[in-house]
């Protein structure tokens, strides 16, 4: 046991250069680009499932959080927000940059999130129509950035640091567990009760995805990385994670059986699309 947690203290130590200069990078391009971001998908008119699902792919602080904003408003469409949510993934990107994943894996990653997200938001806007039922009516973004996660006031630097530790902290917790599982269990044992129902494995891991919270992501990702899911089940439960935007999506949508339907729709999406590729790949 001693050298499990010794083992797991130094593998997760070499990872923080790593996670701080990633956060820092996706701090400074929040900065940079954020308000641009959210002016460009408000103007994206009906090409908005597009704009939103390219623009969700880049590590922006809260951005799935302002596509919230914006549809509560009914400034963009349900397929535009669905495109966002679908994009999104929260911390998976640092997290494969700081365990030196292949980068054709990474790019590959990022562009099916795209390409599914930005199919079906234009399908969803297709068949529901919203564009042409949707008043626009101002209101009012918060910026998770400001409010809720990164407390960006502080600078970009106090910012990276926080984030760095506190999936410092999620990665040392999970890579603890997936070690003593491992070691005492054994790695045949755990893969095959992950893959034991190889089409329902997506499916399960997609409720893992819709945690709403950073958590879900690195679990997700460090699974994947461990070689305990498929890359089937990785995109499955990543395009289910959209961060804090669902969080948001309670907080400020006062329709509750219509927010119920949205993260079941984002549920299902993910869910059938990481079970058809389970069968392609």
């Amino acid at each position: 046991m001693l050298e499990i947690l010794q083992d797991t203290i130094i593998d997760s130590i070499k990872l923080l250069p790593f996670l701080f200069v990633a956060y820092l990078l996706m701090e400074y391009i929040e900065h940079k680009i954020s308000d641009k971001s959210k002016e460009k998908i408000k103007k994206s008119g009906k090409y908005g499932p597009a704009i939103g699902s390219l623009l969700g792919i880049f590590p922006q602080c809260g951005f799935s959080v302002a596509a919230t904003n914006l549809y509560a408003a009914r400034i963009i469409t349900l397929g535009t927000l669905i495109a966002v949510y679908l994009s999104t993934s929260d911390e998976m990107l640092p997290i494969l940059i700081s365990k030196a994943a292949p980068i054709n894996t990474i790019i590959m990653i990022l562009a099916i999130k795209f390409a599914i997200g930005m199919v079906y938001g234009f399908l969803i806007d297709f068949f529901m129509n919203i564009k042409n039922k949707n008043k626009k009516e101002e209101s009012k973004i918060i910026d998770l950035c400001e409010e809720e996660h990164c407390h960006c006031e502080n600078g970009i630097v106090k910012s990276a640091l926080k984030h760095t530790i506190n999936v410092f902290i999620y990665i040392f917790i999970l890579t603890l567990i997936i070690n003593f599982l491992v070691e005492f269990v054994g790695e045949d044992t755990i893969k095959n009760f992950m893959s034991s129902s190889t089409v329902f494995e997506p499916a399960i891991v997609a409720l893992i995805g819709l945690i709403p919270n950073c958590a879900s992501s690195v679990i997700i990702t460090e699974l994947y990385l461990s070689e305990i899911i498929s890359f089937s089940s990785l995109i499955a439960g990543l395009l289910v994670n959209a961060g804090a935007g669902i969080l948001m999506l309670f907080r400020i949508n006062k329709n509750l059986k219509e927010n119920v339907k949205i993260v079941a729709l984002l549920y299902v999406l993910g869910a059938i699309t990481g079970i058809i590729m389970s069968f392609i790949l």
